[in-house]
């Protein structure tokens, strides 16, 4: 009953932020486009700190801000989450979290506006079925072409709690929707994650950027450290269940999703 109440108010929040946005035009912002973030948390009065200096607690939002890439870090107690945001110039991002003291159990998305149509839905981990307004469209990572409209996206993975976004998507505009699944209480014994024992070689597949980002650790949430392109060939560490840790021709370490990546076959 207690996540049944905490899923209807994150929900209600984001339906709230979006409709905020669209009532925002660019003629508003001036000669210089700013973009804007908005950061919400469960619980709230989250410590928000953006590129290292705290500038407030949650909800929080700034409508100022540079168009790049921000580090945005949340503290709350002894729970944290902290990842890199991209804003997008004339737009307002969004950012919700459910802060835990496990990481496993954390769960939340970021919702990102910019120039185009449709709706792209990535997720950690990766292979969550999607349904939208009750209909399903496959496993993430998806890129769909849905008309501009309110929506609601559904996102299921066995051993997660499922979790539900409501979404207007603007004309002109394409939203990509990042998310955390929190991992069952139930299946936390089931987290760990094998070690390779033989070296092998992983090959770089086709992603919707045209590159892969490797992060610092196995989630969405972890910060880029380097950017590796399709077709590149790089080390297998460590297998995970959604991420495995490799190494970059160039000595760098990190992981990468398994949805874009593929063994390299030995003659």
């Amino acid at each position: 009953m207690k996540k049944t109440i905490v899923a209807i108010l994150v929900l209600v929040s984001v339906i709230f932020l979006l409709l905020r946005f669209l009532s925002l035009s660019p003629a508003f912002l001036g000669f210089e486009q700013k973009s804007g973030v908005r950061v919400l948390s469960l619980p709230e009065k989250a410590k928000v700190f953006i590129n290292g200096q705290k500038v407030g607690v949650t909800p929080y939002e700034d409508q100022g801000l540079s168009a790049k890439e921000y580090h945005i870090k949340l503290e709350f107690d002894q729970s944290r989450w902290e990842g890199k945001v991209k804003l997008i110039s004339g737009t307002l991002t969004v950012v919700n979290r459910e802060l835990t003291k496990d990481a496993n159990l954390s769960a939340g998305e970021t919702l990102t506006l910019e120039k185009g149509k449709g709706l792209i839905v990535v997720s950690n981990p990766s292979d969550a079925e999607v349904e939208i307004d009750g209909k399903y469209f496959g496993k993430t990572p998806l890129n769909i072409d849905l008309k501009p409209s309110e929506h609601t996206v559904a996102l299921s993975h066995p051993s997660y709690l499922k979790r539900s976004i409501r979404a207007n998507i603007p004309d002109g505009f394409r939203l990509t929707l990042s998310v955390d699944l929190g991992l069952s209480e139930v299946d936390l014994t089931a987290s760990n994650t094998p070690v390779t024992t033989n070296t092998q070689l992983v090959i770089v597949k086709s992603t919707p950027t045209g590159f892969l980002r490797v992060r610092d650790r196995g989630s969405i949430a972890g910060n880029e450290v380097a950017r590796v392109s399709p077709g590149d060939e790089l080390v297998l560490l460590e297998e995970g269940a959604q991420w495995d840790r490799v190494r970059l021709p160039d000595g760098k370490e990190g992981f990468v999703s398994k949805s874009y990546i593929e063994k390299k076959q030995t003659p």
